[in-house]
């Protein structure tokens, strides 16, 4: 029986663990062998002309590969859509969707709680292309309608933000814009979610974009993003952007992408279950002014996020009031468990000191000192032992003024 069918009556942690394999293809491999290829050869003349991107032929490495097509194919089943179009980065899934659907004069409604580097695209190269890019308050819901303009060409979301963390009423978004105007092509960033907590093509959202470089990887050993369509003629357009743009991605990364979408429905209950703890303890401490977690009923939009979503992942944030540089570096400099860097989704704990204030312009950062985490794999009482003594090097630093 095709446990990879999404119709099928099997569960999705089931469904998962078959999804884009072919063991009778390959001698029976478990896992299919990451092509390293550019060339492909064809026998005849008429196998050369019989190519078609839709069919999954295989005419050239950059233009899609077994690699490839599996991992589209495992990634599709993960967001219930028609088909996948699969990338070296999260951002230049990002970016070439963007491209993909629009020309000069063109107008660009995004989330004022998108990606930092969406919008450097979007104010940079975007906007240099003669499109017209505008942000709006991510609470808007339905108001959004009053921000369409005829020219309108894309509204993309983000939910939740993956800084400040402000869930949006997708449902509501989507309903409001194609009801004003069914032309408009709805993108989000389904990243927070990996694609397994939300599904916002069955909410109406036309392509939905990861980093799979976050939770399908899950190991922070592979580069790749992923945009799924819900529709035919949105998939060619994407794909024949990408192939255009010379977007693909490696071949070891599409590997590695595979493996770990295997155990990305395992990995993302550690993740929310050690989430919400440290969260809530976080909540407790009097150093903490909000945690930003929508799991949490103190948490602006957890209805929302409650309604939408099955569950959480790791990452959210916390604010406190602002502190000297020079203390803040007293307490994140010492952590034993939380590395200090960009990026999350993988098995390791890290931290970030961030400052919103600079990318918002739709409504503007009243927040304090904000620091995003991403809880890791690791016993969940060792992290908050960390934090404990990272809080008490604060406030000895602070203390010592």
């Amino acid at each position: 029986m095709n446990t990879s069918d999404k119709n099928s009556p099997f569960a999705e942690e089931t469904r998962l663990i078959h999804a884009g394999r072919a063991p009778e293809k390959f001698g029976g491999a478990v896992n299919i062998p990451p092509f390293r290829a550019s060339t492909v050869l064809f026998p005849t003349l008429a196998a050369l002309d019989a190519y078609d991107p839709a069919l999954r032929s295989v005419r050239y490495g950059r233009t899609g590969n077994p690699s490839s097509h599996a991992f589209e194919a495992a990634m599709t089943e993960l967001e219930e859509g028609h088909d996948g179009v699969s990338f070296a980065s999260g951002l230049q899934a990002i970016t070439s969707s963007l491209l993909a659907f629009t020309r000069q004069g063109d107008h660009v409604l995004i989330a004022d709680t998108a990606y930092a580097p969406t919008r450097g695209f979007a104010n940079g190269i975007l906007s240099r292309a003669g499109v017209t890019v505008e942000y709006f308050d991510p609470a808007i819901g339905a108001g959004i309608t009053g921000l369409l303009r005829p020219t309108t060409r894309i509204v993309f979301l983000e939910s939740p933000g993956s800084l400040t963390f402000e869930v949006q009423d997708v449902p509501a978004i989507v309903t409001a814009v194609s009801a004003a105007n069914a032309d408009i092509v709805l993108m989000i960033d389904n990243t927070w979610a990996a694609g397994l907590l939300f599904k916002p093509l069955k909410h109406g959202v036309h392509v939905s974009i990861q980093s799979a470089t976050k939770y399908v990887g899950g190991h922070s050993d592979a580069s790749l993003g992923v945009a799924i369509c819900a529709r035919q003629d949105h998939w060619m357009r994407l794909k024949k952007a990408a192939v255009e743009l010379g977007a693909c991605a490696s071949a070891d990364d599409l590997f590695l992408g595979l493996r770990g979408l295997r155990s990305l429905p395992v990995r993302m209950r550690r993740h929310h279950e050690s989430g919400i703890k440290v969260a809530r303890w976080l909540e407790t401490r009097a150093e903490v002014t909000r945690v930003r977690h929508p799991a949490l009923s103190t948490c602006p939009g957890h209805d929302l996020w409650k309604r939408d979503f099955t569950g959480a992942c790791g990452l959210f944030a916390f604010e406190m009031a602002a502190v000297p540089r020079a203390a803040l570096a007293a307490m994140v400099d010492g952590m034993a468990h939380f590395g200090m860097g960009y990026s999350w989704g993988g098995f390791e704990s890290l931290i970030l000191p961030s400052n919103p204030a600079p990318i918002r312009t739709a409504k503007p950062w009243a927040g304090g000192e904000l620091i995003r985490l991403h809880i890791g794999l690791e016993d969940a009482d060792d992290l908050m032992s960390d934090l404990d003594a990272g809080f008490d090097r604060l406030n000895a630093a602070l203390e010592a003024r």
